[in-house]
């Protein structure tokens, strides 16, 4: 039986661990700066990347042609902005605070990527022209 509990405890701990370090690489990489170029490729109102743009980014995201399969953790993401959204429909201040914030982290996250992958279609079109 109290082998039950510890590995029970165990895993819990490390399912904790597991999301908190998951949630610091998207933060870490929802932190990069922006290029004007995902604004404009997107269609956003606004100078400054919103929660509320994930939808229009992630559609940019997938019309986007990938140079390699860089699909990451989008499933994930996308899975975690549903439940934020959830979370945020719960109609309780602190929680849909939390939840803003964290819905505005998943945008920056895929608008990084957008940026990135445009980048990189960039250069690769450069090299081309250059052969």
């Amino acid at each position: 039986m109290i082998a039950a509990i510890l590995f029970t405890v165990s895993v819990a701990a490390f399912g904790q661990f597991a999301l908190y370090y998951w949630r610091s690489l998207v933060a870490g990489v929802a932190a990069q700066p922006i290029s004007d170029r995902v604004q404009m490729a997107a269609g956003l109102a606004t100078a400054e990347v919103s929660g509320g743009d994930f939808h229009a980014i992630l559609n940019l995201h997938d019309v986007a042609p990938g140079l390699k399969d860089d699909q990451g953790g989008l499933r994930v993401v996308r899975v975690y902005y549903r439940a934020m959204e959830l979370l945020r429909g719960l109609h309780m201040p602190s929680l849909a605070a939390w939840s803003e914030r964290e819905m505005l982290t998943c945008a920056r996250y895929v608008a990084v990527l957008v940026d990135q992958r445009l980048e990189r279609n960039l250069a690769c079109a450069a090299e081309v022209r250059s052969i």
